[in-house]
């Protein structure tokens, strides 16, 4: 054997004779030195029960964090209701969100429509019955010879048929708000996007269609303001009645009172109402529309 193998083997031998040397732990009493306690014990023994303590502690965090809910109360760890939670709460917001990017673009159409800061859409009848139409390529929806005898067949079946003769024709109808005479028509060139109609004071102002009201206040430069959305986003505007009848949020039928005609501003002395027409945010002209005389 080496020097240098015989060297290394002593030096073990010393290191395992020193943890397995016995040592005792004493604890004496302060006042009295008088032994109250010991343990007889080695370094090879404390190494072990540190290693065994060491492996249960490990062992027993890994149960508690991967099988019991007391897991939930350890600092940083989240639990599953609360994840659950956050993740609820992330869709509400960013649907919140989305409701008030299109809440803001309504109230900015809506004070636009306040203000007439909007560019102008000629759009005729027609147009405004057929907007939410499709265009429909002609080619792919030719009628198949059989779809022509089932047509000539339901046309002979109800040639005598009185119910149908009876359906109304028309499919868009508006009402009247006041019956008056047009004192200043709509114009685009000096930016007048409404009809003024001369009425007598109190004269009661009505709900052109079935709809919702969307806005009914009081405004310095228009007096009392009441705007309604009807189907198909058509939105008709009242501006300088002198009462209000409805709420903002009330549902109306059509011919409904919504207002009274008077001056209800400080800078008009006559007695007229300024109506306007509104279709997918662009202004319109109402008497292609309603006859006010």
């Amino acid at each position: 054997m080496s020097t240098k193998n015989l060297k290394r083997k002593l030096f073990f031998r010393k290191i395992f004779r020193k943890l397995l040397n016995k040592r005792r732990l004493v604890v004496l009493n302060e006042d009295t030195f008088e032994e109250t306690f010991s343990l007889k014990l080695n370094l090879m023994n404390v190494f072990v029960v540190l290693m065994l303590s060491s492996i249960f502690l490990i062992g027993i965090t890994t149960y508690i964090i991967a099988f019991t809910s007391l897991r939930e109360y350890i600092p940083g760890y989240a639990s599953t209701k609360l994840k659950k939670d956050a993740l609820h709460l992330t869709i509400k917001t960013d649907s919140l969100e989305n409701a008030v990017k299109l809440n803001d673009l309504y109230i900015s159409s809506i004070k636009k429509i306040l203000t007439g800061d909007v560019e102008y859409a000629k759009l005729s009848k027609d147009s405004l019955i057929a907007a939410e139409r499709a265009k429909l390529d002609v080619s792919k929806t030719a009628a198949s010879e059989a779809e022509i005898q089932l047509k000539e067949q339901t046309k002979n079946e109800d040639k005598y048929n009185v119910f149908e003769s009876a359906k109304p024709k028309v499919n868009f109808v508006l009402f009247p708000p006041v019956q008056g005479p047009v004192i200043e028509k709509f114009n685009t060139t000096n930016k007048h996007l409404a009809v003024k109609i001369a009425v007598a004071n109190n004269t009661p102002i009505k709900s052109i269609a079935n709809g919702t009201i969307v806005f009914a206040d009081w405004t310095p430069s228009n007096g009392y303001v009441i705007i309604i959305r009807h189907q198909d986003v058509i939105l008709s505007v009242y501006k300088n009645a002198a009462s209000l009848t409805k709420n903002q949020g009330d549902t109306v039928r059509s011919g409904e009172v919504i207002a009274l005609a008077g001056n209800s501003t400080s800078n008009n002395t006559s007695t007229n109402l300024h109506f306007e027409l509104w279709k997918d945010g662009f202004p319109i002209d109402p008497t292609q529309f309603i006859n006010f005389e």
